[in-house]
């Protein structure tokens, strides 16, 4: 399956992200404009398009999706990122997938990092998913930890007194904390090709990721019957590009791969995530 390639862009529009290079046209269609595209009752997208629900990682929030979200409103489409517990893989794919079950109509689910886990059970659980897109993230099979799919070279193979802030929090397993990560490696592994002082108030503001989260045996692979897209940075140091060219390949994904980046590659270059998931958008609306 060919990969296309995508430079990282030199140029920065007005509203201060980098706009990435044009995607390979064999893979991504234009979008219908938003005029042609009348909504469905219900708030459940249009009848050209699925809703797109998109899940954080661990180390972040629903803001991680902003530039998405912004591009894919301005372009007619039903876009919701939902807050991702970040407690345990189970618990954390209930919690979607009952999220899911609230829309009418198709669904493209996304996922990042580790919320590439939780899509991969929550879609599982629910029959109006019907594309899955990937962005730097892990898509475990059945019995797959996330925490052994970051690869061999992955930053987070360092030993965890130098990654993480550890901290108790209320009514956690035994043994289990929270985990922050430290300053120095979310400026230089996390958020490298982030300007400074953003990548500074990334960190400040971080959700913490309990243990549990990273440790809990998948329960589905959702992949393996539902179509996926895969977008991976060669600049990720958090998953390696090794380890989710492993994945997206074994799931026969689509991929895109983007030269440059980091793990927040959805922060610094939302132009070129969103080709991916409008490719996804597209594809489920040639289905209906």
């Amino acid at each position: 399956m060919a990969e296309p390639s995508t430079p990282a862009p030199r140029t920065r529009p007005r509203h201060g992200y980098t706009l990435a290079a044009v995607l390979t046209a064999t893979v991504f269609a234009v979008a219908v404009p938003a005029a042609a595209r009348p909504a469905l009752p219900g708030g459940g997208g249009t009848d050209a398009a699925p809703t797109v629900v998109l899940i954080h990682g661990a180390w972040a929030d629903t803001s991680s999706w902003s530039g998405e979200v912004r591009i894919l409103r301005g372009e007619g489409y039903t876009a919701r990122a939902i807050a991702n517990p970040l407690e345990n893989l189970t618990t954390d794919a209930e919690t979607v997938a009952g999220f899911l079950k609230s829309i009418p109509g198709p669904v493209v689910l996304v996922g990042h990092s580790y919320g590439g886990s939780v899509i991969t059970n929550a879609a599982a659980q629910t029959d109006n998913v019907k594309a899955l897109v990937y962005v730097d993230a892990a898509a475990p099979a059945v019995g797959e930890t996330t925490g052994s799919l970051s690869g061999s070279t992955s930053a987070l193979n360092a030993p965890a007194a130098t990654l993480f802030d550890s901290v108790p929090y209320a009514n956690a397993p035994a043994g289990v904390t929270n985990l922050y990560l430290k300053k120095d490696i979310f400026l230089k592994k996390f958020a490298q090709d982030l300007p400074v002082q953003q990548a500074t108030d990334l960190w400040a503001t971080q959700r913490a990721a309990s243990m549990a989260a990273f440790d809990t045996p998948s329960a589905y692979a959702a992949w393996k019957t539902i179509p996926s897209w895969y977008f991976i940075s060669t600049g990720d140091r958090i998953i390696t590009p090794e380890s989710e060219r492993m994945m997206a390949r074994r799931a026969g994904s689509k991929i895109t791969t983007f030269e440059g980046g980091s793990h927040l590659t959805l922060i610094s270059h939302p132009e070129a995530v969103t080709k991916v998931i409008e490719a996804a958008i597209d594809a489920v609306g040639r289905q209906r």
